[in-house]
C-alpha cells in the first residue's frame, strides 16, 4: 500500500503562452483510489493527457512503477499496464457487448502482428473470459446487444469493462459518472470500487458524493496548480478548497 506507482515532478504544459499547468507534484499510492477535483479550467484532464502522454509535457517528468515514462507513447503506456478512459463513452457501437470486451482482450493476448485478423471461431476462445469481465459490471444480460443500443449508464459500464480487459496496473478514469443518470451514479460507484480491488485508480471525479465514498486520497487543483492534498476530510475542510472549489458547502455534482 505504501509504494508509490505514478509519480509526478514538476509537470508544466504551456499552450502559446497559456500556462495551463503550473510545476505539478503528484504521488499516487499503490493499491488506492486517488481522485482529482477542482473547478472547471483547474487542469485536471490537461494533467490526464501529461500522464498518458496523450500530450507532451512543456517541463517536468513522468514515472511510471519506478521507470521513466515521459516520452513513452500511448499505446506504449497501456502496454506497461497504465491505461486510461475518457469523459465521452468510447465503446464500439456497431459491435456488441461482448465483441467490445473480446476486442480488449484480443489486444492484449496477441502474440503477432497479424492477429487481428483471425476469424470469429478462433475468437471464440476469448467468449468466456469476456463474458466473466461483463458480469463483474452487470451486463452479462446484455451480451449479444450492440453498444449503440445501450442506455449511457451501460455504455459507461461496458467502457470499464472493456477497460479492465486489458488488466491494467494503474486505471486512470475522467469523469465517469458524467452525464449518467443520477439513480446510477451509485452503481457506476461500486463498479468502480470494485474495479480497484488488486489494482490503482486514478481519476478526475466532479460528484463529492462519489469522492467521500470511494477516495482514499484526493488533490485538489486549481488554476494548474496543486491547491490541497490529503484524504476526503482534510481536503473539504481547507479553507482555501471550500473558497476555490466548493463554494461553502458540498453539493451533488461539486
Amino acid at each position: 500500500m505504501s509504494e508509490c506507482i505514478l509519480e509526478a515532478r514538476g509537470l508544466s504544459k504551456d499552450f502559446g503562452g497559456f500556462e495551463a499547468l503550473r510545476n505539478v507534484d503528484l504521488r499516487v499510492m499503490r493499491g488506492t483510489i486517488h481522485v482529482l477535483i477542482g473547478p472547471n479550467g483547474a487542469g485536471k484532464t490537461t494533467l490526464f493527457n501529461l500522464l498518458t502522454r496523450f500530450a507532451a509535457p512543456t517541463s517536468g517528468s513522468v514515472r511510471f512503477m519506478g521507470q521513466d515514462v515521459t516520452r513513452l507513447s500511448p499505446a506504449r503506456l497501456a502496454r506497461a499496464g497504465m491505461v486510461r478512459s475518457f469523459q465521452i463513452s468510447s465503446t464500439f457501437g456497431t459491435l456488441t457487448a461482448l465483441e467490445n470486451v473480446r476486442g480488449a482482450l484480443q489486444r492484449r493476448c496477441r502474440t503477432d502482428s497479424f492477429a487481428f485478423w483471425r476469424t470469429d471461431r478462433s475468437l471464440a476462445s476469448l467468449d468466456e473470459q469476456a463474458l466473466k469481465y461483463l458480469a463483474s459490471v452487470g451486463l452479462a444480460p446484455h451480451a449479444g446487444t450492440r453498444a449503440s443500443e445501450l442506455a449511457y449508464g451501460a455504455k459507461r459500464a461496458l467502457e470499464l469493462a472493456t477497460t479492465l480487459a486489458l488488466e491494467p496496473a494503474l486505471l486512470l478514469l475522467d469523469e465517469p459518472t458524467a452525464g449518467i443518470a443520477g439513480a446510477d451514479v451509485p452503481r457506476i460507484a461500486s463498479l468502480i470500487k470494485a474495479a480497484a480491488t488488486g489494482r490503482t485508480v486514478l481519476m478526475v471525479e466532479h460528484n463529492l458524493r462519489v469522492v467521500a465514498d470511494i477516495s482514499d486520497r484526493i488533490t485538489v487543483l486549481n488554476r494548474g496548480s496543486v491547491l490541497a492534498d490529503g484524504d476526503y476530510l482534510t481536503v473539504s475542510r481547507d479553507p482555501r478548497v471550500v473558497e476555490a472549489y466548493l463554494g461553502g458547502e458540498p453539493d451533488d455534482d461539486g
